[in-house]
């Protein structure tokens, strides 16, 4: 049986996990909502599990006055040494860029920050943020341009997550004690609510369930991306971002790492 293909149905993917009603699934399953006020933030989680797979989701984030605000987009597994592969975006003051925070966690670990602005205004049309997790790679991209790479080296004793299916979730909330600038900038609440949107969900995945996986019993070419690699165009994109766009690198944070920086970052 080949990979999953599962497209935009909120209804039929997702379940509204917190929040009182602030998240909402309109236009038939189209568009999800999350929204955050004073009282509490939201956030959702998908009904499957899914363990490799080619995520696709399109996010508008809070418009406007948004510092103090997270919004997190991320697939993770559960318990203390639980995988985690995360989008993160702190708002800012109206005009101020955006920052996107990514972390890769493996067995519990993550450590691996490393942040971006984006090369336009994500609040004033969806564009889509994308996982590529295979058994080589997992691959960050933002409207199919890739940021991040995160290889698996365990022949070199890193850890790398493959065995632990993830769910995905996403959450609005209030993060104003680090968020922005550190903390210093607060939530403005007379701008509540505040409310970023989802559409054109597609997972192209192997789905988990009780105990096995849907693309376990399949030789099948659709499930290409599970052995695409980035090639020397992607190489050259990641370079591109990271040269213009990057605001922080873990690997470089001699403050941080004084005994030297992880050993994945000598071999990327």
């Amino acid at each position: 049986m080949a990979a999953a293909m599962a497209a935009g149905n909120f209804n039929q993917q997702f379940d509204t996990t917190w929040g009182d009603g602030r998240a909402k699934v309109l236009q038939n399953g189209q568009l999800l909502t999350l929204s955050l006020d004073k009282t509490s933030g939201s956030g959702f989680k998908s009904k499957n599990q899914y363990l490799f797979g080619k995520i696709d989701m399109q996010l508008k984030l809070v418009p406007g006055n948004s510092a103090g605000t997270v919004t997190a987009y991320y697939l993770s597994s559960l318990g203390s040494a639980h995988d985690e592969i995360d989008f993160e975006f702190l708002g800012n003051l109206s005009g101020d860029p955006y920052i996107l925070h990514t972390n890769v966690f493996t067995q519990g670990k993550g450590n691996r920050e490393q942040q971006f602005y984006l090369w336009f205004d994500p609040t004033k049309d969806f564009h889509t943020y994308s996982v590529l997790w295979n058994p080589l790679s997992i691959i960050l991209s933002v409207d199919g341009t890739p940021i991040r790479e995160f290889k698996n080296m365990e022949s070199k004793g890193i850890p790398y997550p493959k065995s632990q299916p993830m769910w995905i979730y996403s959450s609005l909330w209030n993060a104003d004690d680090w968020a922005t600038r550190g903390g210093l900038i607060k939530t403005d609440w007379s701008q509540a609510p505040f409310t970023a949107s989802y559409r054109n969900f597609n997972a192209q995945a192997c789905t988990w369930t009780s105990g096995s996986s849907s693309c376990s019993s399949s030789g099948s070419s659709s499930n290409s991306w599970l052995s695409q690699s980035l090639g020397s165009t992607g190489q050259g994109r990641i370079k591109w971002v990271q040269k213009n766009y990057m605001i922080y690198n873990y690997c470089t944070d001699t403050k941080r790492f004084p005994q030297g920086s992880p050993p994945e970052c000598s071999m990327a």
